[in-house]
């Protein structure tokens, strides 16, 4: 292996996570496994490392232009922490192949719900009205921040069940359910999987999962100058342009965990 090649695939997840503020557990892992040569338990771990920071430099750029509601994205990160230790020992229940048909059939059928997303918010721009709609966030209410929990603690109980980063789960729920703009949900994103890689490195503490830091490292620096780069390409193209982007990666990641998981391959 080149030291040139994790720095570059690091580049690639990067744009991806700075630009859709998610993208970076479900591409890192599957890379680290598949092209990288890693261990399925190291290459978690080293995906936390890698994800974790890459989501703080993406959020240099949403945090300087104020598109980050802090309180609610605080909360949001908050309880999504909280419900991924849940679903962490939830998902030793699942054996290693029906957890990975699971997986692969949410991916499907969060792509299909951005998709739909996605064509409502063209129609918007259509008409004109996407500028009003585009960063405004629902008043707050009981009822929102009861509901901003909810989304959290499923958010959480999914990503520590299925074992990912979480910000694939994170930005769809926010812009379905919650109603965020896209933009917002990227930025409210960011900072929810700084605070799930955190949690979940801490919980790797003292086990016998180890990393290859060079290899973490240099993915690692790759990702960090994708995701700065990333943060501006989202805010130049338009709200649906992101979320057609972020329904083809979920349908292409979908596609190949169904097809090693039916054909017998796993991570």
């Amino acid at each position: 292996m080149s030291l040139l090649e994790p720095i570059l695939i690091g580049l690639l997840v990067g744009l991806v996570v700075g630009a859709l503020g998610a993208g970076g557990g479900i591409l890192s892992v599957p890379i680290l496994v598949y092209a990288l040569q890693q261990p399925p338990h190291s290459a978690a771990a080293s995906s936390l490392v890698i994800v974790g920071f890459t989501a703080m430099t993406g959020l240099i750029f949403p945090v300087r232009e104020r598109l980050v509601p802090w309180g609610r994205a605080l909360a949001f990160g908050g309880v999504t922490v909280a419900g991924s230790l849940v679903g962490s020992r939830l998902s030793l229940l699942v054996d290693g192949s029906s957890l990975m048909l699971l997986f692969g059939v949410l991916l499907a059928a969060v792509a299909v719900a951005m998709l739909a997303q996605g064509i409502a918010d063209r129609r918007a721009e259509a008409r004109g009205d996407e500028k009003d709609a585009d960063l405004t966030l629902p008043p707050p209410s009981t009822r929102l921040w009861v509901s901003t929990v909810g989304v959290g603690l499923l958010t959480g109980l999914l990503t520590g069940f299925f074992g990912v980063g979480g910000g694939f789960l994170m930005v769809p729920l926010l812009v379905l359910v919650l109603r965020v703009p896209m933009r917002r949900a990227t930025a409210m994103s960011l900072v929810a999987m700084v605070l799930a890689s955190l949690a979940g490195l801490a919980g790797r503490l003292g086990t016998d999962v180890t990393l290859d830091w060079p290899l973490t490292l240099l993915f690692t620096a790759g990702s960090a100058l994708g995701g700065l780069a990333g943060g501006p390409l989202a805010v130049r193209a338009r709200p649906s342009t992101l979320t057609f982007a972020f329904a083809a990666l979920l349908a292409a990641v979908a596609a190949v965990t169904l097809i090693n998981t039916l054909g017998g391959a796993s991570l």
